[in-house]
């Protein structure tokens, strides 16, 4: 380590304060500027590594992280990008000479980067406190409760507002002292070695979770966080025409969050179950209907109208075409699924399945013979 303060006075790493104090006292008495032989420059190293070698809060930071940044004075303790909140000094651009061996306990590159911004001047607003999460629900409903639309009471389990403390997570007749960590700020300063130099970053103190602020007297239900486990029960109206894994969002009715900070929102995904008479593609509703040959000849001959189940409950009554083409489907307009959020509805289209008699009487072959000669006549 580049200007090691130990080396600068002369002791081990783990020498005493007595110790750091007789080897600060005695170099100083040497290299004072004042004396004869004295050393401005070298007393100035001597001075700086004492002030922080003696004490115990800065020594166990620079043991940590190495030289310290000090906002206060609005540069570091030596290295000429002080202004910037980092100090190069212990291998800079010039050589690219990093000492990788104090890089402090940043998790990734984000923590290095986050502090380099912060140093620019670029400094993202903290967060004191933290919103709820959301919660995604599954809420199954049939093709019908889709087509009509319904309404769903929903249960689940998830944190809630403590109602002791209403989510303060304090008792605020208790009142509040200023934070001792902080001294107030609602933030704390740390200063970290890494490949880039000497970073600070401005952090949210954990102690106060930014307010500044301690509470005299934490709750004792929810342990100063201002939630609990809990259950939520809300009615959620579902439209008709929903679709399959549409999601519906309910604010505020996720998490709760912290210390009265926002709640989460609730979102219900629908999921509708298959049905045994219809598929659904988009708003049009698809049914298969199985009729007998006979059914058939006499609507097409007759005009005798076909019965078809809609998604409604109702029977409706169709006309088949004369030259339909029974390879396709037969659409009835208006006979399917509302739009969802709008007027109208998708159709219902119909694919046949003609059903043929496995046993025909010679009465029933006769007539069918008689009406083949007389198509073919025609």
């Amino acid at each position: 380590m580049a200007n090691d303060y130990y080396k600068i006075l002369g002791v081990s790493k783990g020498a005493s304060e007595e110790e750091i104090k007789k080897a600060y006292r005695k170099l100083a008495q040497k290299y004072h500027p004042d004396k004869a032989g004295g050393d401005e420059k070298r007393f100035k190293e001597i001075n700086e590594a004492y002030q922080v070698l003696s004490n115990s809060e800065k020594k166990a930071q620079y043991d940590k992280f190495g030289r310290i940044f000090d906002a206060s004075a609005g540069s570091a303790q030596g290295g000429p990008f002080g202004g910037f909140g980092f100090d190069f000094s212990q291998g800079g651009p010039t050589g690219w000479n990093f000492d990788t061996s104090s890089f402090g306990d940043f998790s990734d590159l984000n923590d290095i980067f986050d502090a380099f911004f912060e140093g620019m001047g670029v400094k993202e607003k903290r967060r004191t406190y933290r919103r709820g999460s959301d919660i995604e629900i599954i809420q199954e409903i049939s093709l019908e409760e889709a087509f009509r639309g319904i309404e769903k009471i929903i249960k689940y389990k998830v944190d809630v507002k403590c109602q002791k403390c209403q989510g303060l997570g304090h008792d605020p007749k208790a009142g509040l002292n200023q934070c001792s960590v902080c001294g107030g700020r609602g933030e704390i300063k740390e200063a970290r070695n890494t490949f880039f130099g000497t970073f600070s970053q401005v952090k949210t103190c954990a102690n106060c979770h930014g307010i500044g602020q301690v509470p005299n007297k934490i709750c004792d239900t929810c342990k100063g966080l201002g939630k609990i486990k809990g259950e939520r029960e809300i009615a959620v109206k579902i439209l008709a025409g929903v679709n399959d894994n549409q999601l519906i969002k309910i604010k505020g009715a996720g998490e709760a969050g912290e210390r009265g900070a926002e709640d989460g929102d609730l979102f219900v995904s629908i999921r509708i179950k298959p049905h045994l008479l219809f598929a659904r593609e988009g708003d049009n509703l698809i049914i298969h209907k199985k009729i007998r040959l006979i059914d058939l000849l006499f609507s097409l001959t007759e005009g005798e109208k076909i019965e078809v189940d809609s998604i409604s409950g109702k029977k409706i009554k169709i006309d088949i075409p004369l030259d339909f083409d029974f390879n396709q489907l037969l659409r009835v307009a208006g006979e399917g699924m509302p739009h969802f959020n709008r007027y109208g509805r998708g159709d219902l289209l119909i694919k046949f399945e003609i059903k043929s008699s496995k046993k025909l009487s010679s009465k029933a072959q006769k007539l069918l013979e008689e009406l083949k000669k007389e198509l073919d006549e025609e």
